[in-house]
């Protein structure tokens, strides 16, 4: 996330994460307390923004995901493919990895959210009405449309089409600065408000603690797997080296930015014995293109959603989503939110995830984004040690 969209995220005085927090428990409330003609204005207003978020949805993956593939191309060198290659490959590494972690664990976990309504959709208060807002094309069509530009502007080194690019880029990050964001926590609470009144939020809540427990859990052990490999290619002490990255953690936990965290991390790697030229180029790109952490939690999310809501989990239907987050995490630092902004497109397309289901995801998200961030920018030293080394040995 830019530095703009950090100030302007903060001009409000109170972060995204305080007011998603507010916003469950005004749903809550709401929920508990009101008849059923307040929760269900509060769900309707809920419904239209859920619309016109699905109307930008390809707008932010032609906005971001198109100007980030070009700009990779703008590196040259053996370093730059090097980096992208490690990196995508940490990226899917963590997402299958939560794969068969949670389908091990998360069936038990989320048995009693499943047995409170076989379908949770079908016992929710419905809208009084509906604003259909059709986007302009669908979401494949964006992606597809996004790497056709993307990979284009690369190949010719377009100026003048690039500079287009990210002047809609622009746009579409006052868009989302300006009125998704803000209006986020008001589909967090329509959301919250309606599971309570038909008695589903108790046994959700649990479940939600349960898969942070379970994703905190992979983060860490992640991060240990990045640092042995590395380390044990460059000949490190990894617990060292891990010490040594748990400032650039901290600091990750509190900016919820990897691109924030970037001047911390860059020192941090640097006292790893990282020659300068290699940080200086590595950690910038990674903060960019490397999203494990992000990963893990959006492949669990999108498990435990899909688990709740009775749809089947399988590898063919998670590993090319899987595959395809590596790809669209390149869109997550420009986007207000993290990198289930950027996601909401392949979780619709892909897993065919309902606004109820994509509003949970959210939720889920957000509510831990601090820690998967964290992950993201630790790995980011992992790979700049691996990459100092490769780089060095092939140099001689």
């Amino acid at each position: 996330m830019s530095e703009e969209m950090q100030q302007s995220g903060q001009k409000g005085g109170l972060g995204l994460l305080p007011r998603l927090i507010l916003a469950i428990i005004v749903g809550v409330l709401i929920g508990a307390y009101t008849p059923e003609f307040v929760v269900r204005l509060v769900v309707t207003f809920s419904s239209i923004f859920g619309n016109f978020l699905s109307f930008v949805i390809p707008l932010i993956i032609i906005g971001f995901v198109a100007p980030g593939i070009g700009d990779l191309g703008k590196g040259a060198g053996k370093i730059l493919a090097l980096t992208v290659v490690i990196a995508y490959v940490s990226t899917i590494f963590a997402g299958s990895l939560a794969y068969f972690t949670d389908a091990a664990i998360f069936p038990s976990i989320v048995e009693a959210a499943k047995h409170s309504a076989k379908n949770p959709e079908e016992a929710l208060l419905t809208s009084f009405f509906t604003v259909d807002m059709p986007p302009l094309m669908g979401v494949m069509t964006a992606l597809l449309l996004a790497f056709v530009l993307g990979i284009g502007m690369s190949a010719i080194g377009s100026k003048s089409l690039s500079a287009g690019m990210h002047e809609l880029q622009t746009i579409i990050e006052k868009l989302l600065s300006g009125v998704i964001i803000p209006l986020l926590p008001l589909l967090i609470c329509g959301t919250f408000a309606n599971m309570t009144y038909v008695g589903q939020v108790q046994t959700l809540l649990v479940t939600f603690a349960k898969v942070y427990v379970v994703v905190i859990l992979l983060h860490c052990a992640v991060i240990c797997i990045q640092y042995f490999i590395a380390c044990a290619v460059a000949g490190k002490n990894p617990f060292k080296c891990i010490v040594t990255m748990i400032p650039a953690y901290m600091t990750a936990i509190g900016t919820q930015s990897s691109a924030a965290t970037i001047p911390v991390t860059l020192r941090q790697t640097k006292k790893n014995n990282v020659s300068a030229d290699v940080a200086d180029f590595v950690v910038p790109l990674c903060a960019t293109i490397h999203l494990s952490g992000s990963t893990i939690t959006l492949t669990s999310c999108a498990m435990a959603v899909m688990m709740m809501h009775g749809v089947e989990v399988t590898v063919g239907g998670m590993f090319p989503f899987i595959l395809m987050l590596g790809v669209v995490m390149v869109a997550a630092p420009g986007v207000p939110g993290g990198a289930v902004m950027a996601a909401l497109g392949i979780l619709d397309s892909m897993l065919h995830f309902s606004p109820d289901m994509l509003s949970l995801m959210i939720a889920l998200y957000l509510a831990q984004d601090s820690f998967g961030t964290a992950c993201n920018v630790t790995g980011d030293g992992a790979i700049a040690i691996l990459v100092n080394k490769l780089t060095r040995k092939s140099a001689r």
